[in-house]
């Protein structure tokens, strides 16, 4: 297999790994069971964000052709605001990588539009949101809760983490797969990874 593909059960052993540092940091991720051996990991937080009503919103299609809703980045009042962040952590079997699924909506319960969530991306990440092969957000069905959830589409998934494991691979060293790649896609839509992560994995070894 691909170093940079994921089987489910590597999937399972690395989200495994990723809750027992996350207990250790009281992060506050969460194994939700599916039917049989499926399940996901789940974390919910509130952010405080600036919604920037200046932005433009361009639809593009999906690179499968799909009916969803799929918004990029564009330059274009902004405003702070207080949004309850639910996210989602499942494997895709299209794609044999982790995909990050999540929605947001207002602490009234209001659920934020697909440009909204786009307009709460920290200023600091646009340019790297126009340049980077992750600028694509998809309004999808959760595959485990048949509910609309937003997607970081996970169609360049390999392409960023092919070097990361190839020279994990080079140097003997062991990389949780999961962690890795959240590190990278988590910020782009609110969801920080601590640097104690790194840490902690150091010490925390596969079962």
């Amino acid at each position: 297999m691909s170093l940079c593909l994921l089987d489910e059960d590597s999937f399972r052993s690395s989200c495994k790994l990723l809750l027992q540092q996350s207990e250790e940091l009281r992060d506050s991720w969460t194994w939700e069971p599916g039917s049989s051996e499926e399940g996901y990991l789940k974390k919910i937080a509130l952010k405080s964000v600036v919604i920037d009503s200046s932005l433009k919103w361009n639809l593009i299609d999906d690179d499968e052709g799909e009916a969803a809703d799929v918004c990029g980045l564009s330059e274009g009042s902004s405003s702070s605001q207080v949004f309850q962040y639910e996210y989602h952590i499942v494997y895709s079997c299209s794609y044999r990588t982790p995909a990050l699924y999540f929605r947001a909506c207002t602490l009234e319960g209001r659920s934020l539009s697909l440009e909204e969530v786009w307009s709460s991306v920290h200023p600091n990440l646009r340019l790297r949101l126009k340049h980077c092969p992750l600028n694509t957000i998809t309004q999808q069905e959760h595959p485990l809760l048949g509910q609309p959830f937003f997607l970081l589409h996970p169609c360049r998934t390999q392409d960023f983490m092919r070097p990361v494991l190839q020279a994990a691979h080079q140097q003997n060293r062991s990389v949780n797969y999961v962690l890795t790649w959240l590190s990278v896609v988590g910020p782009l839509v609110g969801l920080d990874v601590p640097l104690h992560y790194s840490i902690s994995s150091s010490s925390t070894k596969p079962d």
